[in-house]
């Protein structure tokens, strides 16, 4: 993908970044990729995710010279079956397992373990191709360290992240940040990454109180009207009438249930509403954290621009699901009165059902290419719009090191589900 003509009157600062890409071709890219993903049952997918890759790296400009990507969708296409050869036998065991009834918690959580240590692995490996196969100025990135040491680490935060009921987010995040940067440079000059949990936490904590208050105040409430002990008998004798006699002479079950209803909403409610700040805050902290040698990077991103992102999503997607679902009736009814005359229901039930399921794909297709377009590509771009190089002639000094990596990891993160740009 050639890099978007732009015309400009004046030359760019030593730490300038834009973007200089046209929406309007990524449109077109994403389009196109989808259709022949769909004709090729998922195949050209490596195409598309390098078509991809080439055109962000390519107009992603720093001090005046953008990124160039030299992967292959060949190499991802190896990789994806090199993969398929260490997930298959993994998941017949787990078939295994099931079938012979040897199901157990220890056994749940020890394949739950499995999998998700293969998938830090896999990311963290999929990490290592992209930036071995990402140059600038005529220099690559690399990435070194272990991939099973990241995998540990990452298990264990996403575990005190969990247990702490999201409290713990910020200095997981700024954990693994720091691993992957202090394991990552730009040919000779090494990563890091200064962003702190605290300082995270403390621009998150009140987007979490106004996301999380509300459930705990609706648990304690619950719990402090309705007698446990009373409920979990009724149930247990599995008897609909005195079920339906301990809900009718029982208030406080009625005044529960609508305070339990209320805080999930409530709760729900704020985490939509506030998502887009949580996006805006962890990608400015994460921007500003990084470094390579005297390298600085600073983010000036605003919340506001990610709202009007997300806001646009919303109107896109809903335009396109009334437009899809139009369209689709239509259709269906249209096959349905053509078929009318055969007076055969079985066929006309056959018909409405494949109908149904190509709708289904469409706007399954349709939503993921609108949300790559409209959020994943705009984030990107603010991104980039909005950071600043500290100390960029650094970069004009920098010798080439390291070497390409394979594509297993790529490979693996597709297989689980897992992968990414």
């Amino acid at each position: 993908m050639a890099t978007a003509d732009i015309v400009s009157g004046s030359q760019p600062s030593a730490g300038a970044v834009a973007f200089l890409g046209k929406e309007s071709v990524y449109w077109r890219l994403r389009i196109k990729g989808a259709v022949l993903v769909l004709i090729t049952l998922g195949i050209y997918r490596f195409w598309l995710a390098t078509d991809i890759r080439r055109y962000l790296w390519s107009n992603t400009e720093i001090a005046g010279e953008t990124l160039e990507y030299n992967g292959l969708a060949t190499e991802l296409l190896i990789g994806f079956l090199l993969a398929i050869a260490i997930v298959v036998p993994l998941y017949t065991a787990f078939a295994i397992v099931a079938l012979a009834d040897a199901v157990t918690p220890l056994s749940v959580a020890f394949g739950a373990l499995l999998v998700a240590l293969l998938g830090e692995f896999a990311l963290y490996r999929a990490r290592r191709y992209r930036l071995t196969r990402t140059v600038f100025r005529g220099v690559r990135f690399d990435q070194h360290g272990s991939a099973w040491s990241y995998a540990c680490r990452a298990v264990a935060c996403w575990a005190a992240v969990i247990v702490t009921a999201g409290l713990a987010y910020p200095w997981a995040q700024a954990c693994l940040q720091r691993f992957k940067m202090r394991h990552t440079s730009y040919g000779d000059l090494p990563g890091a990454f200064e962003g702190t949990g605290a300082a995270l936490f403390m621009r998150g904590f009140p987007i979490w109180l106004l996301v999380v208050l509300p459930l705990v105040v609706g648990f304690i409430a619950v719990s402090g009207l309705v007698d446990w002990d009373t409920l979990s008998k009724a149930f247990g004798q599995d008897d609909d009438d005195a079920i339906d006699h301990l809900i009718e002479n029982s208030p406080q079950l009625g005044l529960a249930f609508g305070i339990g209803l209320t805080a999930i909403v409530t709760g729900i409610t704020a985490f939509v509403a506030l998502y887009p700040l949580f996006q805006a805050v962890v990608l400015r902290w994460w921007i500003s954290g990084l470094r390579f040698g005297s390298v600085a990077v600073t983010s000036t991103l605003r919340p506001g621009a990610v709202y009007r992102v997300y806001l646009r999503f919303v109107l896109y997607l809903a335009l396109f699901v009334v437009a899809a679902l139009g369209l689709g009736f239509a259709l269906v009814y249209a096959v349905d009165f053509l078929l009318a005359p055969a007076n055969d229901s079985s066929l006309s039930e056959l018909a409405a059902s494949a109908m149904t399921l190509c709708l289904y794909v469409v706007i399954a297709l349709g939503a993921s290419t609108i949300y790559q377009v409209v959020v994943t590509a705009a984030l990107w771009r603010l991104g980039a719009q909005t950071a600043e190089l500290n100390g960029a002639q650094a970069l004009d000094n920098v010798r080439a090191t390291g070497a390409e990596s394979s594509a297993l990891g790529e490979g693996l993160a597709d297989a689980l589900g897992v992968g990414g740009v």
